[in-house]
């Protein structure tokens, strides 16, 4: 497999300075980050190779060691005599030994210098590395959900209402790496395991720590925000429901979630409304359901009534001969709709015969009267007397 060019990954020169190797990495990192490219394998392994990349430039003994061989292991000594060569013999294991004096006294030195200089290239004298923590990559934070009880009247004509937010915001200290470059020490929440233990009901299970990211070692955590790179604050923040909403609606307040890390941008605060019932009306969809009494006469010969709407009284035709049950539509009195507030729902009204108590014999002797006037069997369609 050929060589990774890490100058060519980074898209810099070879002289360049360590200011512009770290600016053209946040760049790349910014760009093919996970979170800006989910489910996307390319910019998942491009982002490993800037990582690399910058691991090593961004490191001068390593960058050193790359700058001669090429490539870059963590045997290899820039310092050293040796040198990489395409061409050396399967004897040498890759290495060119050619011009290198082995006798006494010689321009290489004693063999207990070359043994000495070969215990170090193959790691007989030098002892294990710790892993390196994970460097902090941008984040953008998480998002909050609210609930938020609405009257019926407040769904219909929106609300513009403060509510306090518990969130964070990016540690002015560390501006959200977590650490502010101290010494590499074991990491507090894995206790230099690696590995953490979470719940699920009756089941435990063991996950990649997220503090260290598997490495069980981590930077001195920042003082202020106790390396989560983050600190709590509690904020009044003034909210816009607009007229429409319904049981379940999701209002979006964009950036009041928690906040991001290393300049990414905060979450966003999402509110969820739930609508209280009306003593009169139902809601179905964007249309509004009233029932409303009449009299046998209204009903009867016909007139004009009063019906509540959310926004006060209307007056509804009754024709003669309504019968109980039917229903009556006004137009545009429902509610607005949240995909376009342009448009309304309406309001249907339906009539419920409403009989009279029979409170005297005058009573009694007037519906007699007003039976023999109208013989008339509503059952008669059913075959029945």
């Amino acid at each position: 497999m050929a060589n990774k060019d890490y100058y060519n990954i980074l898209g810099i020169k070879k002289d360049a300075k360590t200011d512009e190797i770290k600016k053209a990495y946040r760049r790349l990192a910014r760009k093919y980050h996970p979170d800006v490219n989910p489910n996307d394998k390319s910019a998942e392994e491009k982002f490993k190779e800037v990582q690399e990349a910058y691991d090593v430039l961004s490191d001068e003994k390593k960058r050193k060691v790359f700058d001669r061989f090429g490539y870059y292991n963590d045997n290899l000594d820039p310092d050293s005599p040796f040198g990489a060569s395409a061409g050396a013999s399967s004897n040498t294991g890759g290495f060119d030994f050619s011009g290198f004096n082995f006798e006494p006294g010689g321009s290489g030195g004693s063999s207990s210098s070359f043994r000495d200089i070969f215990s170090d290239l193959f790691g007989g004298g030098s002892s294990k590395r710790e892993p390196e923590p994970p460097r902090p990559m941008p984040k953008k934070g998480k998002d909050i959900e609210m609930p938020l009880a609405l009257s019926f009247e407040e769904s219909f004509t929106g609300l513009t209402t403060n509510i306090t937010v518990n969130r964070s915001e990016q540690c002015s200290r560390c501006q959200g790496a977590g650490d502010t470059g101290g010494p590499v020490v074991v990491c507090p929440t894995c206790k230099g395991t690696g590995q953490v233990l979470k719940s699920g009901g009756r089941l435990q299970f063991s996950q990649v720590c997220p503090d260290c990211e598997g490495t069980g070692r981590r930077r001195q955590p920042c003082s202020q925000c106790n390396g989560k790179g983050v600190t709590p604050k509690s904020e009044q923040v003034k909210i816009r429901i607009p007229a429409g909403v319904d049981t379940g609606s999701r209002v979006r307040i964009p950036k009041k979630g928690q906040g991001g890390r290393l300049g990414a941008e905060p979450g966003d605060l999402f509110i969820l409304t739930n609508v209280g019932k009306h003593r009169f009306f139902t809601r179905k969809g964007d249309n509004i359901y009233v029932t409303v009494p009449i009299t046998i006469s209204e009903a009867a010969l016909g007139t004009k009534i009063e019906v509540p709407t959310v926004e006060g009284k209307a007056q509804l035709k009754i024709p003669a001969g309504t019968e109980s049950g039917q229903k009556f539509r006004l137009r545009e009195r429902g509610f607005p709709s949240l995909r376009n507030p342009n448009l309304r729902g309406d309001q249907f009204v339906e009539v419920q015969i409403h009989l009279p108590r029979v409170i005297s014999e005058e009573t009694k002797e007037i519906l007699r009267q007003f039976e023999k006037a109208n013989p008339e069997n509503p059952r008669k369609a059913m075959g029945l007397e």
